[in-house]
């Protein structure tokens, strides 16, 4: 499995660390044997809402070439919903068999389309601007619709990874993650709705 963390100027990070860490940890199961990730930019570095600089390490590559893409949230989504070179780069991922998002990082999804007949969430403050971009705005944790997979607020990243943990690995997989990284709590607010429209 070939995944592509998706960075930008602005984003949260505790949005992409906290799904970082816990997929990282899918390499330990026969699912993720030959799991490679990659932190994907359109710039060689990004500065995170604080200030962090991060360098990237694959400018701009192919995205459809990836079986996920993960797209974190943050402030720097407001804008960059609107830069067409960022958005068009985005909207390779069209086909690719998980699109991941957390927090705000759904607008970016959105306004690349490939929200379009989904249900999908965001971070509560921003459900009002996810809805021009998807059919149904359900206000939860974590949405799964499809191949798009959709998560709440920045500590959902956590949960999120977790999601796909049990989602590819299963459930003593999940178990074992949750022990590694002391996390007592069950992931919550669950919506599936199945597979619709690829």
């Amino acid at each position: 499995m070939r995944i592509a963390l998706v960075l930008f100027d602005g984003v949260t990070f505790l949005d992409f660390a906290g799904f970082y860490d816990v997929i990282y940890r899918l390499r330990q199961f026969p699912a993720g044997r030959e799991l490679e990730w990659e932190i994907c930019g359109i710039a060689e570095q990004v500065t995170d809402e604080m200030g962090l600089i991060v360098r990237i390490n694959k400018v701009k590559p192919d995205l459809s070439a990836y079986d996920l893409v993960f797209v974190p949230g943050g402030l720097g989504t407001r804008k960059l919903r609107y830069d067409e070179n960022f958005i068009g780069w985005l909207r390779q991922a069209g086909q690719v068999r998980y699109k991941v998002s957390v927090c705000t990082g759904s607008l970016l999804l959105g306004a690349a389309g490939l929200l379009a007949g989904r249900s999908a969430t965001t971070h509560p403050s921003a459900y009002g601007l996810l809805e021009p971009y998807c059919a149904q705005v359900v206000q939860t944790r974590i949405v799964h619709d499809g191949n798009v997979i959709t998560g709440g607020g920045v500590s959902t990243s956590i949960d999120l990874g977790l999601y796909m943990i049990s989602l590819l690995a299963g459930d003593e997989a999940l178990r074992s993650v949750k022990q590694q990284i002391d996390y007592p709590y069950d992931i919550q607010g669950i919506f599936h709705q199945p597979l619709t429209n690829g």
